[in-house]
């Protein structure tokens, strides 16, 4: 889809006028005031529409009005919102392309062009008859730079829920590698088997153990011209999750394709940075595998040493994804970075305490949490802080190894922290849990069901304001 930026699209000819009604307020069409307002009473609440024909009275076919609800409550997650709603509609009625002529003073571009990007989007690579889609949007009034910033991550978004909704048979940890050796303006490195044995990595080399495929760690490094602030970002890459020999039941396999999301977002934010040319020092960490059953699998009881010397007793090999992170996490750490993001598909009990909703924060540094959630917030990603008392270290406690990889059920989640901070040294750190978030059942507000990319915007927008 093509996406334009006009100031006035008045005399601009196109299939439908896309113009918003705040609740008790008229639009900026007499047409649409006459038919939708004074005849039908349309109301203009959040998310409504009203689609009426012009019969050439203005310059678009159809007029499509959208409400935008009470004025004092909109604001840019809203918008993005209701242009999304927007774009499904004109999908329904099988337009090609629309103007946007909203009647509002602030700039929300950036939150338009994502929110039509969102909605725009369908996994249909295997399917023999394509969805509909918008050929063209033109957008009124915004600001070319806002526009050109929505653009650039909604590329991403799409990058990262391509990579999470492709079968495991293609999202293979080469593939993985191969994309990121690709990526235009980032150096990579990619470290085989072999390397990640000389490093130390034994909880990551663990777990790839059962699969035929090999394990890829995979370091990217993206440099922007005078650098302030030096930040790693890890993604939990396990390409297809089995359980290993603590199997899943054959449904919870069904979506465990899903389990790379966390990789999916670092390389959807790695290869949005050449156009978003912050001034920081990012560095793209993936420890990619499979977690399968079979004769060379690791096992229950199995005693793994991770980079920093910790050993571990597998209690569940099906905590699979915290042992790739704590040796990613100490690989990041020495990189002498001011900080570290780990994103991860990683506790069933976090989408217990907080559904499809929201992503789970924990961390070692008040102010760079208290900062990760504004921003994931602000950009239409809702996250919350989940604790990690110390009193939870008791739950991975072994008679025969330093800790446990699975501790107690409850505060599953918050456990899951405490043993990610293990591997992290006095670095600035925050994991952000994105099991409920990252794949969806059934469509939710913008998205449908699938991939969402969660973290990519947050990442993205922290990036750009560190």
């Amino acid at each position: 889809m093509e996406i334009k930026v006009l100031q006035e699209v008045n005399d601009l000819p196109c299939e439908v006028l896309v113009i918003n009604q705040f609740e008790g307020e008229k639009t900026s069409q007499d047409i649409a005031n006459t038919y939708a307002i004074d005849k039908d009473h349309f109301e203009g609440k959040f998310g409504q529409t009203y689609l009426l024909h012009t019969f050439g009275k203005i310059y678009a076919d159809k007029i499509l009005i959208i409400g935008f609800g009470k004025k004092e409550e909109f604001n840019a997650n809203k918008m993005r919102e209701a242009v999304a709603k927007a774009v499904k509609k004109l999908q329904q009625i099988q337009a090609k392309n629309a103007c946007f002529d909203f009647d509002i003073n602030c700039d929300y571009g950036k939150s338009a062009a994502i929110g039509a990007m969102i909605a725009n989007y369908a996994f249909d690579k295997y399917k023999t008859q394509k969805a509909t889609r918008l050929d063209e949007i033109t957008f009124a009034k915004f600001s070319e730079a806002e526009v050109k910033e929505g653009i650039i991550l909604g590329k991403a978004l799409e990058f990262a829920r391509n990579l999470s909704n492709e079968p495991a048979e293609f999202a293979t940890p080469s593939k993985l590698a191969e994309i990121a050796s690709n990526l235009e303006g980032i150096e990579t490195k990619v470290f085989d088997k072999e390397a990640v044995e000389r490093m130390g990595m034994g909880a990551y080399l663990a777990v790839a153990k059962g699969s035929a495929r090999p394990p890829k760690f995979i370091h990217m490094k993206y440099t922007g011209k005078n650098p302030k602030k030096k930040i790693a970002i890890i993604g939990k890459g396990i390409c297809f999750d089995s359980g290993g020999l603590d199997i899943k039941p054959a449904s919870s396999m069904l979506t465990m394709r899903d389990d790379m999301s966390g990789a999916a977002c670092v390389l959807g934010v790695m290869q949005a940075l050449k156009d978003l040319e912050p001034e920081v020092e990012v560095h793209g960490i993936i420890a990619a595998c499979e977690n399968m059953p079979s004769g060379t699998s690791y096992k229950p009881g199995d005693i793994l040493r991770a980079k920093n010397g910790k050993t571990i007793e597998v209690d569940n090999t099906d905590a699979e994804g915290r042992l790739t992170l704590a040796d990613a996490l100490c690989y990041a750490c020495e990189l002498g970075v001011d900080e570290v993001i780990d994103i991860a598909t990683l506790t069933g009990a976090c989408v217990v305490a907080l559904g499809t909703i929201a992503s789970g924060v924990m961390g070692n540094d008040d102010e760079m949490i208290s900062r990760v959630i504004k921003t994931a917030n602000d950009s239409g990603e809702p996250a919350w802080e989940l604790p990690m008392f110390e009193d939870y270290k008791s739950s991975l406690k072994s008679d025969i190894a330093d800790m446990k990889n699975t501790g107690s059920r409850q505060g599953g989640a918050s456990i899951a922290g405490v043993f990610l901070k293990e591997f992290v040294d006095n670095t600035k750190w925050v994991h952000i849990d994105i099991a409920g978030t990252a794949f969806l059942e059934k469509p939710q507000k913008e998205f449908i069901a699938g991939a969402t990319g969660a973290g990519v915007r947050t990442l993205l927008n922290y990036i750009k304001n560190s």
